[in-house]
């Protein structure tokens, strides 16, 4: 089945899938794999230092003749004078996208903090940005800014929550309604039912992480996959850290691990997970060849 949403018309992608940017782990390897598989590899501008990007840039176009991107988490207000391990200032955050637009990268995305700074350079460009964030009102700023597209995280991903959180249900739902920008969807989607309900509640992309984290690609070590392929998110303890926030601070493992039983190859997962799409909705009736989400 062809699938066209205005997430993968501006990529230019086989299928609307975005990689996660995973701060340490958002390398070439790993990124082009994504690529090759029809979703949009995402590489982090940060884990190199600025002379070794090109280098890199290059690499990743050996690795793939698909389309990828590149991300830019976006360190809060004041951490240089806070953490002195972290010395990126702005400008040294728009020496990075330099490069990758001399490159002829073509999509950004950015997260954690505001990145307007970033986003008018990357629009200047004739680029598309993205911008991932966790709550609505935060949504509603990146539009305003410009964002092509905003990516909301749910309470069900990894890593650390916020307080103010929903669910990626309740995030996509009211976004839909709240906002006219594309909508991506992350935060507990790992197989062909969470794709299509997140499509289902508006959204026209979705943003995989912690489902590929256990791929034969994925740079994470061998004990952290089978750790991860033999975690229980139905536990207490796990539902206690996720829904209850009783660990302030605390990292949480996303529940989209739990459709993972085996490590397969980042191709095998997305084919699959695209087929048993196709199959699911030529199961409720829907006849054509074809899955389209266009503004008219």
């Amino acid at each position: 089945m062809i699938w066209k949403t205005s997430i993968n018309k501006m990529t230019g992608t086989k299928y609307p899938l975005i990689m996660a940017a995973f701060a340490g782990l958002g390398r070439t390897e790993f990124a082009s794999s994504f690529s090759n598989a029809g979703g949009l590899g995402i590489i982090t501008g940060l884990n190199y230092k600025i002379g070794n990007f090109k280098s890199e840039l290059i690499k990743m176009r050996e690795l793939t003749d698909k389309p990828f991107g590149v991300n830019f988490t976006v360190l809060p207000p004041g951490v240089r004078e806070f953490d002195p391990l972290s010395n990126i200032s702005k400008e040294d955050y728009l020496k990075y996208l330099e490069i990758a637009i001399d490159d002829g990268v073509e999509v950004f995305t950015t997260s954690a903090y505001q990145a307007n700074h970033l986003g008018e350079r990357i629009k200047e460009a004739g680029c598309y940005w993205f911008h991932k964030c966790a709550l609505l009102r935060h949504a509603i700023t990146a539009e305003r800014a410009g964002a092509d597209a905003v990516t909301l995280i749910g309470m069900e991903s990894s890593g650390f929550k916020n307080p103010f959180q929903h669910t990626t249900l309740i995030n996509i739902t009211l976004a839909k309604r709240l906002l006219k920008t594309p909508l991506i969807a992350a935060g507990g989607i790992g197989d062909a039912r969470g794709f299509l309900g997140a499509l289902g509640m508006g959204a026209e992309g979705v943003c995989l992480g912690s489902a590929i984290l256990t791929t034969k690609e994925s740079p994470a070590s061998q004990e952290r996959k089978e750790g991860w392929l033999e975690s229980d998110v139905l536990s207490e303890e796990y539902h206690k850290q996720l829904y209850h926030r009783e660990l302030k601070g605390t990292r949480v493992l996303s529940v989209a691990t739990a459709h993972q039983k085996k490590s397969i190859s980042i191709h095998e997962f997305i084919e699959g997970m695209m087929v048993e799409a196709s199959e699911i909705l030529i199961s409720w009736g829907f006849k054509e060849d074809q899955f389209t989400i266009l503004p008219e």
